[in-house]
């Protein structure tokens, strides 16, 4: 039978005919919808790194987008991360030379990421407003020194406080990174909640900018009592008597551990001169002994498994890691938030 007549002798009933056409309709609106990005309740990251065939890096949020630390594998130089996210949020990428750089995550977003493995600070992110608003800002500041940064930060606040971009400047520059200025974060703050009204985790570092006037360095050491991960208790007045230090870190921050290990340095040459507590803010205590287990540290760690809503971490103002409180034999604060060098520098200083 000849094509024609196959076309003649085929005759399909009314009813299949509008299911097949709805069914091509479906097919075809999902081709598009799949084309046009990342279904709605979705985050998708996709990237490509030059000079890093395999290997991994890490990703984490403080404010919930992402619940734990997850690990971001890179094959044939390439990668690709997606999560469900329902509401705006920040994703801070943990790269192995163990610097960090934000994402910021929203529903139905997707971007994409290039970056040289050798120069990661000039990574671009585009395919959303924010993320190609923060590659920007990070071009701009490429060379600048951190003073410089901290200006230019402030500029971009005050020019675009609707952008999520100035919420997390504002955290980075005048909360998180020494020396900090807790008084102008809150005029700053002000000025982003206006435009951003609706931002709860932007309310509630306005509200906690209160609380992170308490110890800062002048003032006395906070009362306090803990019990540590073996379960020996004690109190702020045990401390007194000798320079010590408060040292706040997780498995998951490099850079926190970097500072403990300069601690230990200045701790194996000076003794029990030196007064140490640490506090772990991973969520489980499992992840703390593990690494205590593979890095035995020679003083008490705190590990309440409350993250950042411990008690402790109230009373003592932190609200980021790394940070530590060094203070002197009467229990005044006498420096806070310092880096691997500063802290090895000063406690020597103190324990001339």
């Amino acid at each position: 039978m000849g094509d024609g007549r196959l076309a003649t002798a085929i005759t399909l009933h009314p009813s299949l005919v509008i299911r097949m056409k709805k069914t091509t309709f479906i097919l075809l609106l999902t081709l598009i919808l799949a084309s046009c990005g990342t279904r709605s309740g979705q985050f998708k990251i996709e990237g490509q790194f030059l000079n890093l065939n395999q290997g991994e890096f890490f990703v984490y949020s403080l404010d919930g987008t992402v619940p734990n630390i997850d690990t971001i594998r890179v094959n044939g130089g390439r990668f690709a991360y997606q999560i469900p996210c329902t509401r705006p949020g920040v994703l801070m990428l943990v790269f192995p030379n163990y610097s960090e750089q934000p994402v910021f995550a929203e529903s139905g977003g997707s971007v994409s990421i290039k970056a040289d493995a050798s120069h990661l600070k000039e990574l671009t992110v585009t395919g959303t407003d924010a993320n190609e608003r923060m590659t920007a800002f990070r071009k701009r500041i490429a060379s600048a020194s951190p003073p410089e940064c901290k200006n230019v930060a402030e500029e971009f606040i005050q020019d675009e406080p609707e952008s999520p971009v100035s919420a997390y400047l504002l955290f980075h520059y005048f909360v998180k990174t020494p020396p900090r200025d807790y008084a102008k974060a809150r005029r700053l703050a002000e000025k982003v909640m206006q435009s951003q009204p609706k931002n709860g985790t932007l309310s509630r570092l306005y509200q906690d900018l209160k609380v992170l006037q308490v110890g800062q360095k002048g003032s006395q050491l906070p009362s306090f009592s803990a019990t540590d991960i073996n379960g020996r208790g004690f109190t702020s007045n045990d401390l007194h008597g000798k320079v010590g230090v408060i040292h706040v870190w997780s498995t998951w921050n490099y850079e926190s551990q970097d500072v403990q290990r300069r601690i230990r340095d200045v701790r194996k040459e000076k003794g029990n001169r030196l007064t140490v507590i640490g506090i772990c803010v991973d969520g489980t205590k499992r992840e703390c002994r593990n690494y205590l287990r593979r890095d035995s540290l020679p003083w008490s760690t705190v590990c309440d498994e409350m993250s950042f809503d411990s008690p402790l971490l109230a009373k003592l103002g932190v609200q980021s890691i790394p940070d530590n409180i060094v203070f002197d034999s009467s229990g005044r604060i006498v420096a806070r938030g310092l880096n691997p060098d500063e802290m090895k520098k000063k406690l020597e200083e103190m324990l001339k």
